[in-house]
C-alpha cells in the first residue's frame, strides 16, 4: 500500500483483522506465544485482552508521532514503544488480577517480541492516519484474541475435559493440553477458519489491507 493511497474503511478493517488476515489463523504469525498459554479459555481471555491493548495503543501511538520517526530508526523506535505499553499492561495486570497474571505474567512480557503487533506498525500505522491505524490495530488485536479465546477453548474442552473450569467431559483427551497437542489444534482450526473464509469470498484470495506481512 503506497502512503497516497485512501486507507480502507473501519468495517473493512476490522472484518480484515478478525477473518481475512486472521494473525493466528491467516497470517499463521506468533503460534509459540499461542501454543504456550492456551491451555484453558481464561489463559487465552487474559492474554489476548492484554495484546489486544498493546496493539491499539502503539498503533494509534506510532500514527500521531509517525512524522517525526526517523526511517533509519523506526524498528528500534516502534520497539520502545511497545515495551512502553506491554510495561503498563502488565503492572496493571500485576494490581488488579493478580491470580490470573501468576499463570499468564511470563507471556504478557513477551508481548513485545510478538511478530503481529510490530507487522502491522510497519505496514499500517506508519503510513496511515489516526482513526485507520485505530481500526486496524483494533481489528488485528479483535482478531488475535478470538483465536486465542477458541483454541483454549477447543483444547480445554478435549484436553481437561472442561469449560471455563467447569467439568463438562469425563474422559479427556491428554493430547490436546501438550504442547503438541496445541498445535495440532491451531492447525485443524486454522484449515477449518479457511476454509468457511474461502467459502464465503467464492474461493478468491483477497487482498492484504496493510500491504506485505512481515512475520
Amino acid at each position: 500500500m503506497s502512503d497516497t493511497a485512501p486507507p480502507p474503511g473501519p468495517l473493512q478493517l476490522l472484518v480484515n483483522g478478525i477473518l481475512h488476515e486472521n494473525p493466528v489463523f491467516r497470517l499463521a504469525l506468533s503460534l509459540c506465544p499461542a501454543v504456550a498459554v492456551t491451555t484453558t479459555v481464561l489463559n487465552g481471555l487474559i492474554l489476548g485482552v492484554a495484546v489486544l491493548a498493546v496493539q491499539v495503543l502503539s498503533s494509534v501511538t506510532v500514527a500521531l508521532v509517525r512524522g517525526a520517526i526517523h526511517p533509519r530508526v523506526r524498528i528500534p523506535v516502534y520497539t520502545i514503544i511497545i515495551a512502553v505499553w506491554v510495561s503498563a499492561i502488565d503492572m496493571t495486570l500485576a494490581a488488579f488480577f493478580p491470580a490470573l497474571y501468576a499463570q499468564v505474567g511470563l507471556y504478557v512480557k513477551l508481548i513485545v517480541a510478538f511478530a503481529i503487533i510490530i507487522s502491522r506498525l510497519e505496514v499500517f500505522a506508519s503510513r496511515q492516519p489516526l482513526v485507520p491505524s485505530f481500526f486496524d490495530g483494533l481489528g488485528m488485536g479483535l482478531g488475535f484474541l478470538l483465536a486465542l479465546v477458541t483454541i483454549g477453548a477447543f483444547r480445554e474442552l478435549l484436553g481437561n475435559g472442561s469449560f471455563a473450569g467447569i467439568a463438562l467431559v469425563p474422559r479427556p483427551l491428554l493430547f490436546f493440553a501438550l504442547p503438541a497437542g496445541g498445535f495440532f489444534s491451531i492447525a485443524l482450526l486454522m484449515a477449518f477458519f479457511n476454509r468457511i473464509d474461502r467459502a464465503a469470498s467464492g474461493g478468491a484470495k483477497r487482498p492484504a489491507a496493510g500491504g506485505s506481512h512481515h512475520g
